[in-house]
């Protein structure tokens, strides 16, 4: 995925502006975390008990804010989201949704339309201001594999919808995407299908691995263009050892979203 054409573009003041307002809304991103963390969620979780009352109805409550935050940047012109049919999002439950991974945007987006959605997040977040509520409703990446399967299968048989990337990281620009066989190992071990979820539309230079935060894309704004895909069973690829069913299972992923999706 190379730098589209068309750079640089020639439309500066519009190319400025998009920058701008890319910037604007990553800040309003930023303090908006920041009122979730400090103002909002330690409230809930003093009165909504059990605790997983209280992880349903923030993780709601984030979906939420991420859709309100969606629709921010489709007003001022920088994205736009496409995603099919989003009853189709809403109804998902106790499924692996695994997504391609081409920009920064790419969690927010799927997080905005499943309003269960659980995730998998970097253990390295640990310190910062939000790992304590991130330890509270997502489940880090640097557990041990068995106890990694336990929770997950955990919040699957809750009704919750785990969101992996299967590449770990966004899409390089260069070369071909590697996917690690993480998802597929969960899925095999919990029993639990995978909804492949291409996330195409128009080019994220600006938001992709390695991107100047001066750019953009220099002929239209992000458009994210989500296409569910047919679910992935893990009993059929069951028979033999594990580790051959989940080199499996990952090549089927990555041939739908990589290499099926137009």
């Amino acid at each position: 995925m190379n730098r589209p054409e068309g750079f640089p573009p020639g439309r500066p003041l519009l190319y400025a502006w998009r920058v701008f307002a890319k910037w604007l809304s990553f800040a309003v991103f930023g303090l908006g975390t920041v009122f979730l963390v400090t103002a909002l969620f330690p409230p809930l979780r003093f009165f909504l008990r059990p605790r997983r009352r209280f992880q349903r109805r923030a993780r709601l409550l984030i979906s939420r804010a991420f859709r309100l935050f969606i629709g921010f940047m489709t007003v001022l012109g920088v994205a736009r989201l496409e995603p099919g049919d989003r009853e189709a999002y809403r109804n998902l439950a106790g499924k692996i949704v695994a997504a391609n991974h081409p920009s920064l945007l790419d969690v927010v987006t799927l997080i905005s339309l499943i309003p269960n959605a659980n995730c998998l997040v970097r253990g390295s977040l640990k310190g910062t201001l939000v790992s304590g509520v991130i330890r509270q409703l997502y489940i880090p990446n640097n557990l041990g594999f068995a106890r990694l399967v336990k929770e997950c299968a955990a919040a699957l048989d809750e009704g919750d919808c785990l969101i992996i990337f299967p590449e770990g990281s966004r899409t390089p620009r260069t070369g071909k995407p590697v996917f690690k066989r993480g998802a597929a190992r969960i899925a095999l071990a919990s029993r639990r299908g995978i909804v492949p979820v291409h996330i195409g539309g128009a080019d994220k230079y600006g938001l992709g691995k390695n991107d100047p935060w001066t750019a953009f894309n220099p002929r239209e704004r992000y458009v994210y263009r989500l296409r569910m895909l047919k679910e992935l069973s893990p009993d059929t690829y069951l028979a033999g050892p594990p580790s051959l069913g989940a080199r499996r299972l990952t090549r089927e992923l990555y041939r739908v979203l990589v290499e099926g999706p137009p």
